[in-house]
């Protein structure tokens, strides 16, 4: 079988190929049941197709963004670190189209109201239909979803607006590009409340640890810290994504988010507790060594 994708057959014998070059020299392959959908949107190319051992599978040019198997270590990760780094009511989520950030969010009692900005409607409807589990809390009351650019809304929106912004982008191509960039998150923390907290997908450290230094050391200079936590995920690239956070100054109490403030009560979780937290702070040496250390590397880059 072959489903030709921006201009390659992702689809063979079978199995859907994931080839980029945004990771050279490696591939992942899952086994394929039914393509259940494929089509244009008015972003990006959209695939849904069921897995023999995955479950239903949602990807975006070419990028494999979602299996049922393993997506709740990328969805709780993502949503918990910076919910139970504060006290949130008010939340923003940009991104995350097939609702599984939402999902999380909710589940915290305390949180008044979420608004989610996602720009392509299309894949919220796919999720709907194709992964109900993951989407269940679309059209939750505290819920305003927003279909539209949300480095343009982060732009309008009024300072000291939400005490939690969480970024579910895809890579730092396509549609998702302006999220990965110095304006948007000074914009972020504009918008933020004193001591609010920004999450966002921070790629993988086998294979953008300069983008990683570059969000730590460039995007994070504007906040009272800014840190990456290390999310496993085994459909990703490497295995591996990570999770760039920050926090506005001006807040009371422990300025790092390597540490949970409230703990999980009354919560269905699979992958996140407050030793998982922590955790997800230590890293290899050689990032480490990376994020410690950016003037002189990047002036030996210069010459």
């Amino acid at each position: 079988m072959g489903e030709p994708l921006n201009g390659e057959t992702l689809i063979e014998n079978g199995w859907f190929l994931e080839k980029n070059a945004q990771w050279p020299g490696q591939a992942n392959a899952l086994q394929v049941k039914e393509v259940l959908l494929h089509k244009k949107t008015k972003f990006q190319d959209l695939l849904v197709f069921a897995s023999t051992n995955h479950g239903n599978v949602i990807v975006l040019d070419g990028v494999i963004q979602i299996t049922e198997r393993d997506e709740m270590s990328y969805q709780e990760m993502l949503a918990h670190l910076p919910l139970f780094s504060c006290e949130p009511t008010q939340v923003l989520i940009v991104g995350g189209g097939d609702g599984g950030i939402l999902r999380e969010v909710v589940k915290h009692s305390c949180v008044e109201k979420v608004t989610w900005c996602e720009i392509d409607g299309d894949v919220v409807d796919a999720a709907k239909q194709f992964m109900p589990s993951v989407a269940k809390a679309i059209g939750n009351p505290k819920v305003e979803l927003l279909v539209g650019d949300g480095v343009a809304f982060a732009e309008k929106s009024k300072d000291n607006s939400f005490d939690v912004i969480i970024v579910d982008s895809s890579d730092p191509v396509g549609p998702a590009e302006k999220l990965f960039s110095k304006e948007f998150y000074v914009n972020a923390e504009r918008i933020l409340k004193p001591g609010g907290v920004i999450c966002s997908q921070g790629e993988c450290l086998w294979l953008n640890e300069e983008l990683i230094a570059t969000m730590v050391q460039d995007y994070g200079a504007c906040f009272a810290s800014a840190e990456y936590a290390t999310i496993q995920v085994p459909t990703y690239p490497s295995g591996q994504i990570g999770a760039f956070m920050a926090r506005k100054r001006g807040g009371k109490g422990e300025v790092s988010c390597r540490w949970p403030v409230r703990e999980p009560k009354d919560m269905e979780l699979r992958y996140y507790t407050p030793e998982m937290h922590a955790a997800a702070f230590a890293l290899p040496a050689f990032l480490q060594r990376r994020l410690e250390a950016p003037s002189k590397k990047r002036r030996l880059a210069w010459q």
